[in-house]
């Protein structure tokens, strides 16, 4: 895009986005001139945007970057974590119009071919702070070019019915199932509540045989896959609307090893017996630090949730395995006896640091230890 057509778009591409308790955020659209009302939730990555947008894990939410300076690359699929766009939007302050790299289109045109929406031009880190000051909003992105009073947006985002207690986590996965790795010595069924792609890469690195199977599973169709174990995924939205889900992980416990992220985590808290609630504004970004209680380290992680385990509701038999050091808020859990433990965060990453990737390995000897006392 030339620097002329680029000074066009901002000055004739007039948005805003319009907050649920009435903070309005102006800028110019890019991407697909489709208004859209969604959750405004802010991520403090300074990299790796591609993998977030491409995270499912956002479906229903406006991701606001912090970081000033977006759009530099764009559609490179090695940098896909899903097969398609799952958020309503996204908010940056600099748009980078050009791509950098070689055969790829900008992140303009990205958006465009996804059918999402963009705002550019936002003092993300002004909206940033409102965002932690007041939790995240519903809430409505005006992008389309027709009239609309910011009052109308207004209203539109606080007759939204927002993300708590719908399930988007049946939106955003496959509906067919695939298999993802079909060499290794250990059979492994993933359920997709929205899975990223790096999960996947690091269970077949542990040389598993990786299943997909969609988010309607039945525990007798996991059961017929003949398992070594079982991986519960992320995904987004509120895991309080997926009983049926949860009280399958139930029926799972104790029959395979089990382990989670993030959504995952969730439900086999949920599963357990202990509550799950909404924080303010969630944990999302590539720098949370997180404890791990067994050996005292502390671990740079990934995260991209909105909700948390309560931990006074978790049973006697199932211990806080990690908490995270800005909130003391549950980042992993661990049964005591039952071969079941998952986390809140991304130990994936993609984007982020690579601390945590022992988590799977530790997956793999959980399920060779209980194959070892079943012999």
């Amino acid at each position: 895009m030339t620097d002329k057509f680029q000074w066009k778009a901002k000055r004739e591409k007039k948005a805003f986005l319009a907050l649920a308790d009435g903070a309005v955020f102006r800028g110019y659209a890019f991407g697909a001139a489709t208004d859209s009302v969604g959750e405004a939730v802010f991520n403090t990555g300074m990299a790796g945007y591609k993998q977030i947008i491409t995270d499912p894990s956002y479906a229903g939410q406006f991701v606001v970057f912090t970081t000033a300076e977006v759009g530099a690359y764009a559609a490179n699929l090695e940098k896909n974590e899903s097969r398609q766009v799952f958020l309503n939007g996204i908010v940056v302050n600099s748009l980078d119009w050009v791509s950098k790299e070689q055969n790829e289109e900008s992140l303009h045109d990205y958006m465009l071919a996804q059918g999402k929406p963009g705002i550019a031009g936002v003092d993300t880190r002004a909206l940033t702070l409102h965002l932690r000051e007041h939790g995240a909003q519903k809430a409505y992105l005006h992008v389309d070019g027709t009239d609309m009073s910011e009052a109308e947006a207004i209203k539109k985002a606080q007759e939204w019915e927002g993300l708590d207690g719908q399930d988007y986590a049946s939106k955003v996965s496959d509906p067919n199932g695939y298999e993802f790795s079909t060499e290794g010595d250990l059979n492994v069924v993933a359920l997709d509540f929205g899975i990223k792609t790096n999960i996947l890469r690091n269970l077949a690195a542990q040389g598993m045989k990786v299943t997909v199977l969609p988010i309607t599973a039945t525990y007798e169709q996991v059961m017929a896959k003949k398992p070594d174990g079982v991986f519960l995924s992320n995904g987004p939205a509120d895991p309080n609307s997926l009983p049926q889900v949860y009280n399958m992980v139930k029926k799972l416990l104790g029959t395979v090893p089990l382990m989670g992220i993030c959504l995952g985590n969730q439900l086999l808290g949920l599963a357990l017996g202990a509550k799950v609630s909404k924080l303010k504004f969630g944990h999302h970004g590539c720098n949370h630090p997180v404890k791990n209680l067994k050996t005292g380290a502390v671990e740079i992680t990934s995260q991209n949730h909105n909700y948390a385990i309560d931990e006074a509701t978790l049973p006697a038999d199932v211990e806080v395995s990690h908490i995270n050091l800005n909130d003391n808020t549950v980042e992993g859990i661990r049964h005591k006896k039952l071969p079941a433990f998952s986390v809140q965060y991304h130990p994936e990453s993609a984007p982020g640091p690579n601390d945590s990737l022992y988590l799977f390995s530790e997956f793999k000897q959980m399920i060779l230890d209980f194959k070892g006392a079943k012999q």
